[in-house]
């Protein structure tokens, strides 16, 4: 038997962001899989829903859970995933589930809904035309670095989660690796009473940041660089330098930077090469 596995997107914080199609999926799923079985009984009885099984699938156990959801999709259940607010599968729990029905030969079908990333993006006043979504920065150490030195020649604009206590160090360490100018936009709470748009540059959104202690859900929203066209061999260099002392390899360097400065990517990694070289 093919069962169904529906991905149902719920409100951010207003409840009048549910749409008619969720209510009608989730009244009808043979079982939800969610992340608080508190949490989302209370929206079930909210939308006027009749309690229906719930399956608590989260960070912590969506790879133990695998087993159990494939076997419930294998009977020809339907099976709903919901997640507190938003998407399920974006920065949360739905991802590996999605993949292992789709492995095990199952429908996977999708109920538009909320996303807090989407909504801060185009309420922020920066660009829309192009974004690229970053979820989660890494929390310390190389990967940290190395993900936010990224950014530095990112000519889309960035969409990045964020939990508020670490909302200021995080801030702070955009505004020294990516320079204090860089224009930023914090939304919080978004769709809430206290729903909130913060736009400022990097540097004083630091500042904002550890004088406010915000509250709530974070999304940053971080403008792209204007692209550079041409550049001397020392500018180059220089730029090389400060990419691979921050960890980024040779190639994905001088493919980083042939795009900020648009020379060709060739003339970039024969000048880190000759740099290697003559260092050593």
């Amino acid at each position: 038997m093919t069962g169904v596995l529906v991905l149902v997107g719920t409100p951010l914080g207003n409840m009048g962001d549910l749409s008619p199609r969720a209510v009608e999926v989730l009244s009808a799923a043979d079982v939800i899989c969610c992340e608080d079985t508190r949490r989302t009984g209370r929206l079930l009885q909210h939308a006027g829903i009749e309690r229906r099984p719930l399956l608590m699938v989260n960070d912590h156990n969506e790879k133990a859970q695998i087993g159990e959801v494939v076997t419930r999709l294998a009977q020809g259940e339907r099976v709903a995933v919901v997640t507190d607010a938003g998407m399920p599968g974006v920065s949360d729990p739905g991802e590996r589930l999605v993949a292992a029905a789709v492995r095990a030969g199952h429908v996977v079908e999708v109920v538009p809904g909320p996303s807090a990333g989407v909504t801060a993006l185009v309420g922020s006043g920066l660009a829309t035309g192009r974004y690229v979504f970053e979820g989660f920065l890494p929390r310390k150490g190389k990967a940290r670095a190395l993900r936010l030195s990224t950014f530095q020649s990112e000519e889309r604009t960035v969409v990045l989660y964020e939990a508020p206590h670490r909302l200021a160090a995080t801030l702070a360490d955009m505004a020294e690796t990516l320079g204090p100018n860089r224009r930023v936009v914090v939304a919080r709470e978004l769709t809430k009473m206290y729903e909130e748009f913060w736009r400022g540059s990097l540097v004083e959104a630091a500042v904002w940041a550890k004088e406010r202690s915000p509250k709530g859900e974070m999304v940053i929203v971080l403008e792209g660089v204007t692209p550079r066209v041409g550049a001397t061999d020392q500018e180059l260099i220089d730029a090389l330098a400060d990419l691979l002392a921050a960890g980024v390899s040779t190639r994905d360097a001088a493919a980083d930077l042939a795009t900020e400065f648009g020379v060709p990517k060739r003339r970039v990694y024969d000048l880190a090469v000759q740099a290697r070289q003559a260092s050593s």
